[in-house]
C-alpha cells in the first residue's frame, strides 16, 4: 500500500484529504507543521508528501528547499490559496512534482495524486528492470544501442501486446523476456518459457496445448499445456523460427481467437496468456521465402525488439567483463581483482561470435585457471588473444599463416586438467592418475594454473613413481631465471 504524507496547519483540510485519498486504497499520515513533517521524513519513507505552502513557521516553499538539500527524494504536491499561482511555479521549479488550489476540487487532487504516484511506481519498476537485466546474461550497458532497448522495456512491459525479440543467439533475448513480463501488471502470474527448436512437433505441440487420457501412447492422464499454465501471465516461445507449418497455423489460431484445444480433445478453453517470441533467425527473409506464416509473423511482430550482438557494442565489453570476473570470483572462491590492459584489449577487439553468452563462459575459464590477482592475456583462449587465427582442429590442418603451438598446449594441458579435477571431485592424485601424470608433475601444474584441489600429499605410488620429477626441466629453467 502506497504511503502519503499530509502536511497543513488547518486540522480541516487535513482530516478532508485523509477521507478522501484513505478511501482511494492509500495509507495516510498526517503532520500539522512542516517541521513535524521533516522529523518523520527522516525516520520513515514515503510515496508522497501533500503539503500546504502558506502555514506558520516554515512555509510549504521552506519545506520542500531544506527536504532537497538533505537529499529527500520524495515527490512533493503544494497546495496553494487562490490567485498565487506564482509562488505555485516558483516551487515546481525548486522540484515539486505539482500542486492545486484551495479550494480544490475533488477529482483535481485524486488525478493528480494517482500522476505522482504513477510516477513513483514507473521508477521504481524501472530500477527492479535494471536489477532484472544484471543477471545471467548482463543487458544493461552504456552503449546508445543498449540504451535504447532498456527505455523500450518499460513501455512495452506496460501492454498486453504481442512482442518479437531477434538477435543472434547469446544476445539474452529470455532475460529481455523476462524483464518484460516482471515489469508488466502480469508479474504475479507465471512466466512459462520453451525452445520450439528443441523437440518434435508432436511433442511441442503436446508440451504447448496440453493432451487428454488416450491421445496417444503413453498418454495415460489429462496434461494441462504451457499455454493453459500461462493463463494470467507470460509465455515464452523461443526460436519460434524452427516451428513446423502445421504447428504454425495452430499457434496463429490461439493468437486469433485466445483459445486452446488439448491433443485429443473435442472441446476448446479459453486463455489468456501474453505470447513473447523470439528467434536468432532472419524472419523476414522465411517469410519471404515462405518458410514462415507471413499472417503468424503480422501477429507476433506487433511490438519488435532487436538486440544488438555483442560486437556492435563493444563499449559494454570491459562492464560485462568485470561483472563476470567478481561473479565467478564468489563462486569459485578466488580472489582475482583486476583485468590486465593487454588482457581487456584482446577481449574488447575480438568479435565474440557466441555473444554475452561466450564472454560469460571465457571469463569462467579464465578466473579458473588464472593463478594471479589479475587476469592476464595467457588464461584467454588461444581465439580471444589472436583474433581471426583459430588453432587447427587436428594435426594436418595447420593454417598458413600459422599459430602459436605452446600456448596451444598450454591451453590444452589446462583445460583437461580441470575437466578431470572436476570429474575426480577435487581429489588430485586421482585427477593426477586420470590423466596419466605423476602426482608431483600435476600438483606444479595446478599449482601454476591456480585450479584448486586437495588430497595435495598424493599417495606412496604417486611418490615412488614421481621421484625426481617436480617440474619438466624447461619449465624449472624458466622458473629460476
Amino acid at each position: 500500500m502506497q504511503k502519503i504524507l499530509i502536511v497543513d496547519d488547518e486540522k480541516s483540510i487535513r482530516d478532508l484529504l485523509t477521507l478522501m485519498l484513505r478511501r482511494e486504497g492509500y495509507r495516510i499520515v498526517a503532520a500539522e507543521t512542516a517541521d513535524r513533517a521533516r522529523e518523520m521524513l527522516e525516520r520513515e519513507a514515503y510515496d508522497l508528501v501533500v503539503s500546504d505552502i502558506n502555514m506558520p513557521g516554515t512555509s510549504g516553499i521552506d519545506f520542500l528547499r531544506r527536504t532537497r538539500e538533505a537529499g529527500v527524494e520524495t515527490p512533493v504536491i503544494l497546495i496553494t490559496a487562490f490567485g498565487s499561482k506564482e509562488t505555485a511555479i516558483e516551487a515546481v521549479k525548486l522540484g515539486a512534482f505539482d500542486y492545486f488550489e484551495k479550494p480544490f476540487d475533488v477529482s483535481v487532487v485524486k488525478s493528480r495524486v494517482r500522476h505522482a504516484l504513477d510516477r513513483v511506481r514507473l521508477a521504481e519498476e524501472n530500477a527492479l528492470l535494471r536489477r532484472e537485466l544484471k543477471g545471467k546474461y548482463r543487458l544493461d550497458g552504456r552503449s546508445p544501442r543498449m540504451r535504447e532497448v532498456l527505455d523500450l522495456i518499460p513501455r512495452i512491459a506496460a501492454t498486453g501486446s504481442t512482442v518479437l525479440i531477434t538477435g543472434e543467439s547469446g544476445t539474452g533475448k529470455e532475460q529481455v523476456a523476462r524483464a518484460v513480463h516482471y515489469n508488466s501488471p502480469r508479474r504475479e502470474g507465471a512466466f512459462v518459457s520453451i525452445n520450439c527448436g528443441a523437440m518434435t512437433d508432436e511433442l511441442l505441440e503436446s508440451e504447448l496445448f496440453g493432451h487428454v487420457r488416450g491421445a496417444f501412447t503413453h498418454a495415460v492422464a489429462n496434461k494441462k499445456g504451457l499455454f493453459e499454465a500461462a493463463d494470467g501471465g507470460t509465455i515464452f516461445l523461443d526460436e519460434i523460427g524452427e516451428t513446423s507449418p502445421a504447428l504454425q497455423v495452430k499457434l496463429l489460431r490461439v493468437l486469433q481467437e485466445r483459445r486452446i484445444r488439448r491433443v485429443g480433445a473435442t472441446s476448446e478453453i479459453e486463455v489468456d496468456a501474453r505470447v513473447i517470441a523470439a528467434t536468432n533467425r532472419d524472419i523476414e527473409a522465411m517469410v519471404a521465402e515462405r518458410g514462415f506464416r507471413e499472417d503468424l509473423y503480422y501477429r507476433i511482430n506487433v511490438i519488435p525488439i532487436h538486440l544488438p550482438p555483442l560486437r556492435e557494442r563493444r563499449e559494454d565489453i570491459p562492464d560485462l567483463a568485470a561483472h563476470f570476473l567478481s561473479e565467478f570470483c564468489r563462486i569459485i572462491g578466488k580472489r582475482i581483482e583486476d583485468i590486465s590492459p593487454d588482457a581487456a584489449e584482446a577481449l574488447s577487439a575480438y568479435d565474440w561470435p557466441g555473444n554475452i553468452r561466450e564472454l560469460q563462459n571465457v571469463m569462467e575459464r579464465a578466473v579458473a585457471l588464472e593463478p594471479s590477482a589479475t587476469i592476464r592475456p595467457e588464461s584467454l583462449p588461444f581465439e580471444v588473444r589472436h583474433p581471426g587465427r583459430r588453432a587447427p582442429a587436428q594435426p594436418g590442418t595447420l593454417p598458413e599463416e600459422g599459430f602459436d603451438l605452446e600456448a596451444h598446449l598450454e591451453t590444452l594441458r589446462r583445460d583437461y586438467m580441470t575437466e578431470a579435477m572436476s570429474r575426480c571431485g577435487g581429489v588430485q592424485s586421482r585427477a593426477a592418475r586420470l590423466l596419466g601424470m605423476t602426482f608431483r608433475s600435476y600438483r606444479y601444474f595446478a599449482k601454476k594454473y591456480g585450479i584448486g584441489g586437495r588430497d595435495t600429499g598424493g599417495d606412496p605410488g604417486d611418490d615412488a613413481e614421481g621421484a625426481g620429477i617436480e617440474a619438466p626441466a624447461d619449465e624449472v629453467g624458466a622458473h629460476r631465471a
